[in-house]
């Protein structure tokens, strides 16, 4: 342990980065476990992470640094869990054919290139409200298009199948599942009849990011051509809508479609900036 230490006060000043990967443990390990962590288990590791802390505050100018670690670790595996839970909602146990009705907060395009949709305050027939997913991802496929055109926050119906959405086709792949779980889509599906307008678009400040993005994203297409608009539109407000299916190829191809995934991660960035500037405001 002396050697330890020794090597720590030679990095000192130099340690903070750690605490990213402390929390990057703690994160890996929570969506590594095959189960839930119950009551006991989170119980247990908040006085882990508390006991780990204080014990790096004591042996600041020892192997405190190492305890500074573990607890980060800790904290990831609470805060892994937490985020899960706080976007916890309803998962469609069964394929459903029926009415779809829900206020548009998503417009994007399909593997096939067809229009999606997600919409959120969700009613679905004869499905209780305790049942219905938070949100829902619909394309729009055949006379689907013969409908309105969806419109950010206006509140659509159409008739549609839905189903769960699906784990990794193979082993150690992409789980979208858990990708859905976190977007708190409770159900994927498409549709083949047309789209009606149940109401206007909500005018209200919570969409407000979403109404922005699709003005700029329109904006810019009317002004660029084919998939040369539909790129500078997506890297711009993260509308993957006016691409096509080979533009997302080519950029696969060329290992630069983490750029688009990027400019949807900046605009949620700010989503949640405004929301918290709000919160301010009010108090």
């Amino acid at each position: 342990m002396g050697w330890v230490s020794g090597v720590l006060a030679v990095q000192r000043g130099h340690l903070f980065p750690w605490l990213a990967v402390g929390l990057a443990m703690g994160i890996g390990l929570y969506f590594s476990l095959r189960f839930e962590p119950d009551a006991k288990i989170l119980g247990a590791s908040v006085a882990f992470a508390a006991i780990s802390l204080a014990l790096a505050h004591i042996l600041r100018f020892g192997i405190g640094p190492l305890w500074m670690l573990v607890g980060m670790a800790a904290l990831g595996f609470l805060l892994a869990s937490g985020r899960a839970h706080m976007v916890a909602g309803p998962v469609l146990g069964w394929h459903y054919y029926g009415g779809i009705e829900g206020r548009v907060v998503g417009l994007d395009r399909s593997a096939s290139d067809a229009v999606r949709i997600t919409l959120d305050q969700v009613v679905l027939s004869n499905v209780s409200p305790l049942k219905t997913p938070i949100r829902v991802r619909v394309s729009m496929h055949g006379d689907a298009a013969l409908g309105i055109d969806p419109q950010p926050g206006m509140r659509i119906m159409t008739t549609g199948h839905l189903s769960p959405p699906g784990g990794p086709v193979e082993p150690g792949g992409f789980d979208f599942q858990r990708h859905a779980w976190f977007l708190k889509l409770g159900g994927l599906g498409y549709t083949r009849v047309p789209i009606l307008s149940v109401a206007q678009p909500d005018t209200g400040w919570s969409l407000w990011i979403f109404r922005l993005r699709m003005q700029i994203s329109e904006h810019v297409r009317s002004l660029l051509p084919d998939d040369v608009g539909g790129f500078a539109a997506a890297v711009t407000t993260g509308d993957r809508s006016g691409m096509s299916p080979q533009a997302f190829d080519d950029l696969r191809a060329a290992n630069t479609a983490h750029l688009l995934a990027f400019q949807v991660c900046i605009w949620d960035c700010l989503a949640v900036l405004s929301l918290a500037c709000f919160a301010l405001c009010s108090l």
